[in-house]
């Protein structure tokens, strides 16, 4: 249908939404919720990556104002989504909703899975490692960004290796870091810093080689999950782009019927 034709059948049309509401209470969040949708994202090597996304996106209502505009949010995530995307346009898509629907604040989440090719450590075969990844934004007149990313990986235990005569139990656990940073911060720059609080990083592919040098080095390279969460915060301090970051890790005991967790924050400003 033409356009023309399109803006005169919704000039015949009652905007509902935009009617007076006398009940006098403001909603602080109003929106659409796990809208599935592909996103591309741009990858520091100058390409693109695929994958899927769910999407939240909300709004404030005033308390004089019925109802939102939903179809207006996917207008605005379609506008937004035709270049791949990268941490900082978050921000702009956000404020995008602000303005596209007239609110004092917007909220905009997406939860995907983001993949990275790794080589195994000694015969170097090619893997695909999955790492799940969000972006959440809330925009107010300022815009306030905060990138999570989280990583399998490995840890041993420093106790069971000092008590034993050989051997020492250990497990997968996995690292997760929420931050706030300035400038440019890639999903990998994130990943890296992670994998290395870890005993060991994990793989998608190991030949037999490969395996001997990822077991012997989470042997020489024990550490407790409070090890590992110290050690996550010294590197996120050491990076300047970091400004605040709130870290936890979950190891997946391999002889104890729980699982052991460390958690901690900081502000950097």
């Amino acid at each position: 249908m033409p356009q023309a034709e399109v803006k005169s059948l919704k000039a015949g049309m009652p905007d509902v939404q935009s009617l007076q509401d006398r009940r006098n209470v403001a909603i602080d969040k109003v929106g659409v919720k796990d809208v599935t949708y592909p996103i591309r994202l741009r990858t520091p090597s100058g390409g693109e990556q695929t994958t899927v996304a769910k999407v939240n996106m909300y709004v404030s209502l005033p308390h004089y104002q019925k109802g939102t505009h939903m179809s207006r949010f996917l207008e605005v995530l379609n506008d937004h989504t035709s270049e791949p995307m990268t941490p900082d346009k978050i921000p702009v898509l956000t404020r995008a909703i602000c303005e596209r629907l007239s609110a004092q604040t917007a909220h905009f989440s997406a939860k995907f899975t983001y993949f990275i090719k790794k080589l195994a450590p000694v015969t170097g075969q090619p893997g695909l490692m999955d790492y799940e990844v969000s972006f959440d934004c809330t925009a107010n007149g300022e815009e306030d960004f905060i990138m999570t990313v989280a990583a399998p990986a490995a840890s041993l235990c420093p106790c069971s290796k000092e008590i034993s005569k050989y051997g020492a139990h250990n497990q997968r656990c996995r690292i997760e870091a929420k931050v706030r940073f300035k400038g440019m911060l890639w999903i990998e720059d994130l990943v890296k810093i992670l994998e290395n609080a870890a005993s060991c990083p994990v793989f998608a592919v190991l030949k037999r080689p490969d395996e001997k040098y990822v077991t012997e080095h989470a042997y020489e390279n024990p550490k407790f999950v409070e090890d590992i969460v110290r050690d996550l915060a010294l590197g996120l301090d050491a990076d300047d782009r970091i400004t605040w970051y709130e870290i936890n890790s979950e190891n997946f005991e391999s002889i104890h019927n729980h699982n052991a967790y460390a958690q901690l924050s900081r502000d950097k400003r």
